[in-house]
């Protein structure tokens, strides 16, 4: 690796410490900006009682000083403390349980996403301007268009509440199949319409031709020549497919009702839980600029001539 690349490296993992570092301030000061408190909703609480609670979190400290503590804890400990809401519960822990089943959710949706989107990419781009193109070009457009959200609720209604072939609620392993195919049909139209496009100009290039003209079956021209190179887009678009998939979890898992790190989230801002807001938006926010760097290290890796500034 050369010294520009590691330069460049360097210099992008000071942006994204900086980026996190703005996330969690903004975040810290909005959410406190925003009236009321997590003991609010609470019914019949004293005021004695609340002071306790306040007390207990540090709540009653200067916002400064609460801020400080907190970016102290998170930088050196790692420590998103304990939630407000959840009794005896600490922040991290409440993460990593929702991630173990985020994780398993954008795994098999983003595998889903590459492998059949390559096909389809593939075999539209073999048969351009036949009717099958012209079908995976029209189906992926609305794959695209429509929001996740939309698309979920649709799914649910046709497969779980009009024909009850699997399960509305996404605790089980049969109620992820839903949550799954919602999270991937966008990541896959992307890759579909990125490969067609990439195969379609390197059918076209000189040693394609010559290729043909010296007789080479047209599988070994496909696999060996054509796909590998077409595939370099779709590796550059892994890292911010995955940072799609974990945002878009954030709504999909509510409405599938799906134990992740999603879902937590929501609740958690209807819930005012001020630690674990702040832990799970620290969490998502790391794991996007990571994606994102790696996309860019992505760059350079499956294609050597592109220079890294």
């Amino acid at each position: 690796m050369s010294s520009k690349t590691l330069l460049y490296i360097g210099k992008r993992l000071i942006l994204c410490m900086l980026t996190i570092w703005v996330v969690i301030t903004v975040t810290f000061f909005v959410m406190h900006a925003v009236p009321g408190d997590p003991f609010t909703s609470e019914k019949a609480l004293p005021e004695a009682a609340k002071a306790r609670l306040e007390e207990k979190f540090g709540l009653d400290r200067p916002l400064h000083e609460q801020y400080l503590n907190y970016l102290k804890d998170v930088t050196t400990k790692f420590d998103f403390g304990p939630s407000l809401k959840k009794d005896g519960m600490m922040v991290q822990d409440i993460i990593l349980n929702g991630l173990k089943t985020s994780a398993k959710l954008g795994v098999i949706a983003a595998a889903i996403a590459v492998v059949v989107g390559v096909v389809l990419g593939s075999v539209a781009a073999l048969r351009r301007n036949k009717f099958i193109d012209r079908a995976i070009m029209v189906i992926t457009t609305a794959f695209v268009s429509i929001p996740s959200f939309i698309m979920g609720t649709l799914l649910l209604y046709i497969f779980a509440v009009s024909f009850n072939l699997v399960p509305a609620n996404g605790a089980s392993a049969q109620g992820l199949i839903l949550p799954v195919i919602t999270l991937s049909l966008s990541p896959m139209a992307h890759i579909t319409r990125l490969t067609r496009s990439s195969m379609l100009d390197v059918l076209g290039q000189d040693y394609i031709r010559t290729a043909k003209a010296k007789g080479v079956s047209g599988v070994k021209i496909i696999f060996g020549h054509a796909l590998k190179n077409s595939l370099i887009p779709v590796i550059t678009y892994l890292g911010p497919m995955l940072a799609y998939i974990v945002t878009g979890s954030l709504v999909i898992e509510q409405i599938f009702a799906v134990p992740g790190i999603g879902r937590s989230f929501v609740s958690s801002i209807t819930n005012r839980d001020y630690t674990l807001i702040m832990g799970t938006t620290i969490v998502l926010a790391t794991f996007i600029v990571v994606m994102n760097l790696i996309g860019d290290i992505m760059y350079k890796v499956v294609d050597p001539r592109i220079n890294l500034e």
